[in-house]
């Protein structure tokens, strides 16, 4: 089945345009799928055929995976690869029929989106020392991504020609290659114009003064990240930003003004798109922000809290009028 197993994923790359990030989680998932089959069926793995894929395997790979303690998201998340597997043998003839539909998903948690509310983002923001390099490319990096609602990998994938300051429009590469245009406030325009200052002192010009200019944007169809001197965000070596880097910077602001645990780079996109929810934003809108593919995504944001409530009941009901 490694076969098999590695040809799913190049159509995955190739056919799929999928990232290097899902093409990563699917061959993680599927990987412990079949080392699980290979002890349930007592088969060495290189013994294992497409054939063995059966409903019985499947559902006590779940069941493993409910023992092991982990998520109903988790389980759901590898039963749909698994899936995606099994269509694909199918499709190429290695099966006759699709053992894996017949599984139920589980149902998933509905959680509410860690964020922040919008006096701790404001504290989050004026955290950096914006007297050094580093602490103003931290501000440009914080007033980004929650003018933005920017996904972290999109954050660190950004080019400079990618955003217009003039304007105020970023350029994103979002999931699957696609592109979409997003806007950002005054803030983070400063912010950012204050790092481009500091940048080229980290990164050695290799094209003409009269050349280095700030790009506008051009909109040319989906192209390439650059991987070199072109990165919007670098570090003090001069080369391009990681997450990994992203999301260290980000822990050490939030514990430094905030009592708060568990606030990742992701969460400033839930307080992003929360604020603008709270504010009376068009849920359309911003899924289109968010670049999520479909709305039901965008409508975990749909949550209240219980002022919220309070506040909106006393407002329409009319007893509730008349009684304050």
């Amino acid at each position: 089945m490694k076969a098999q197993l590695r040809g799913f994923l190049e159509f995955l790359r190739l056919n799929r345009n999928a990232s290097a990030h899902t093409v990563d989680a699917y061959k993680s998932d599927l990987s412990q799928f079949v080392a699980y089959a290979a002890v349930s069926l007592s088969k060495p793995v290189a013994a294992l055929e497409p054939s063995d894929i059966d409903l019985t395997v499947v559902r006590g790979f779940l069941s493993d995976l409910y023992g092991q303690g982990q998520s109903r998201a988790s389980a759901a998340r590898k039963l749909s690869a698994l899936r995606s597997f099994a269509r694909f043998l199918r499709r190429e003839g290695w099966i006759e029929s699709d053992p894996v539909a017949l599984a139920v998903s589980p149902r998933r948690e509905q959680k509410v989106p860690a964020h922040l509310s919008i006096d701790e983002m404001s504290r989050l923001l004026e955290s950096p020392d914006v007297s050094t390099p580093l602490g103003r490319r931290d501000r440009a990096i914080l007033e980004l991504l929650y003018a933005s609602g920017l996904r972290l990998g999109e954050l660190v994938g950004l080019d400079v020609e990618d955003i217009n300051l003039s304007v105020r429009m970023v350029r994103v590469m979002g999931k699957g290659g696609k592109e979409r245009l997003v806007p950002f406030n005054q803030s983070a325009a400063a912010a950012v114009r204050a790092w481009l200052k500091d940048r080229g002192a980290l990164i050695k010009p290799q094209i003409p003064d009269s050349q280095s200019r700030i790009p506008r944007l051009r909109f040319q169809g989906p192209r390439t990240r650059a991987q070199g001197s072109d990165s919007l965000f670098v570090n003090f070596r001069g080369g391009r930003l990681t997450g990994r880097s992203v999301q260290r910077l980000l822990g050490r602001y939030v514990a430094s003004c905030s009592t708060r645990f568990g606030i990742s780079p992701h969460a400033l996109r839930h307080s992003f798109a929360t604020h603008l929810l709270q504010c009376g934003a068009d849920l359309r809108a911003i899924q289109e922000l968010l670049g999520h593919v479909q709305l039901s995504t965008t409508q975990r944001y749909t949550h209240v809290n219980s002022a919220q409530l309070l506040e909106v009941y006393r407002k329409a009901h009319p007893r509730a009028k008349s009684s304050s």
